[in-house]
């Protein structure tokens, strides 16, 4: 292989390593008991989880009446938690199917564990519409099949629509996770000497030997999935984004909103998982198989879509103007004047100006920095989700019915929650299986495949 080759390998695994040492490396947190930072880090997610399950024995006993819902804000925590975290589910998709379609290399370190995060931000959001109903008892009737009611679901509804898109989204997802897993779970089942978790490991490797028909299979219905998959990236956010665009309340009724929030969501996605993978190739000794390069894709990537969504920022307040609306336009002057003046332009900050400065590679590669742009982002599009919400529902056609939104304990208790929920189940991921796939890892460090050209 030429020098220029071996470089272009560095990017994605740097050194070289024997394929079982790589196998050691990845499985070693599998293998060992958790240390104490482990346990530190457990006991603060399961914290702010217990928070989530006092506010919601609140909600349950007392009813909705424990938020801050008013009238007309009837729409306000519970559905912009509930569009955060679909999007956060965004990303995992997207370095998994969309980069696998288009071979880019640099994936294989991360696209696991953007896989898992997709699920568990899928089920963190899926909290949200089930307490939003107020009668959590009654979310079956959602789903359209026969019943002694004879009720049938109204399937006009978007929320509906939000269904139908996340369920699938997330069964798409898991099978997608599960099947990438496979080979991965076969060479820990050879590796371990535990009897139990021997045959847990046969179990869901189904029956993998490694051998040329196997890969033959696996590759085939893993491009099947993955192409299955990535309309579903745009699908999933672009019928959630019809919640609020195909209604009549002023600053929800546009056409920008699909692509918009497709950007948003991808952009907010690739936040934290930026955010996590820091932290995770620190305390797992992963820094030469999530290599910095990977990290600087992933900036750029948030340097575009950070872009994009600045520009629909701009044209939603060009469009208000030039539709000659008088309501549409009075609704984004009262974004960025009115009293929720101050969550517009965090959202501005955040969103907008922060992530204009991974322009310079410097910052691009320097991870500290990197972090805290990723963090604030991540606070940016919470605000956007907010302010898309509150502010259009808060001042709509009627000025006798306008009303300030303001949040409860409660509200704070479940938000804070929600993240205890997220980061727990990462933390039990990255305990119970491997964080990075040793397959495709070893497929593309130096000397895995063959090369008949010179030295």
């Amino acid at each position: 292989m030429s020098s220029v080759d071996y470089t272009q390998e560095l990017s994605v695994v740097e050194g070289k390593q024997a394929l079982r040492e790589l196998d050691d490396l990845i499985a070693k947190p599998l293998e060992t008991k958790p240390d104490k930072k482990f346990y530190i880090a457990l006991s603060i997610t399961l914290s702010m989880l217990s928070l989530l399950v006092i506010g919601l024995g609140l909600t349950f006993y007392y009813g909705i009446g424990m938020w801050g819902n008013n009238n007309p804000v009837g729409w306000a925590f519970d559905i912009v938690n509930f569009v955060f975290w679909v999007g956060i589910g965004h990303a995992g998709t997207l370095i998994s199917a969309i980069l696998f379609l288009f071979r880019q290399k640099w994936r294989t370190g991360i696209a696991r564990f953007a896989e898992g995060m997709t699920i568990f931000a899928v089920m963190t959001a899926g909290l949200f519409p089930l307490i939003h109903v107020g009668r959590p008892w009654l979310a079956g009737y959602l789903f359209p099949y026969p019943n002694q009611h004879s009720l049938w679901v109204n399937f006009t509804s978007p929320l509906l629509w939000d269904v139908f898109a996340v369920s699938t989204y997330f069964i798409v997802s898991l099978i997608f996770w599960y099947v990438g897993l496979i080979p991965d779970l076969a060479t820990l089942r050879e590796k371990t000497n535990h009897k139990l978790k021997k045959i847990i490991y046969s179990i869901f490797s189904l029956g993998w030997r490694f051998s040329n028909r196997h890969w033959q299979n696996y590759e085939m219905v893993y491009l099947i999935l993955a192409g299955f998959a990535t309309p579903l990236v745009l699908s999933v956010h672009t019928i959630v984004s019809f919640d609020f665009a195909v209604s009549i309340i002023p600053g929800w009724h546009t056409t920008i909103f699909p692509p918009y929030f497709v950007a948003g969501a991808v952009f907010s996605g690739f936040a934290m998982v930026q955010n996590v993978l820091v932290i995770v190739r620190k305390i797992f000794n992963y820094e030469h198989i999530i290599t910095i390069d990977t990290l600087e894709k992933m900036n750029k990537i948030m340097l575009l879509t950070g872009s994009l969504v600045g520009y629909a920022y701009a044209m939603e307040f060009f469009i208000a103007w030039y539709s000659g609306v008088e309501a549409e336009l009075f609704a984004f002057l009262n974004r960025a004047l009115g009293p929720y003046a101050w969550a517009y332009w965090i959202m501005i900050i955040c969103n907008v100006v922060s992530p204009q400065l991974f322009w310079s590679k410097k910052i691009r590669r320097t991870i500290p920095v990197m972090f805290v742009i990723a963090i604030f982002v991540n606070i940016g599009m919470w605000f956007e989700r907010f302010v898309i919400i509150v502010t259009s529902l808060s001042r709509d056609f009627l000025p006798s019915s306008w009303a300030y939104y303001t949040p409860t304990l409660v509200d704070g208790m479940i938000l804070i929650g929600s993240f205890g929920f997220f980061f727990t189940w990462i933390l039990l991921f990255t305990k119970a299986l491997p964080v990075v796939s040793m397959a495709e890892v070893k497929a593309v460090v130096d000397g895995a495949q063959p090369s008949h050209k010179d030295n």
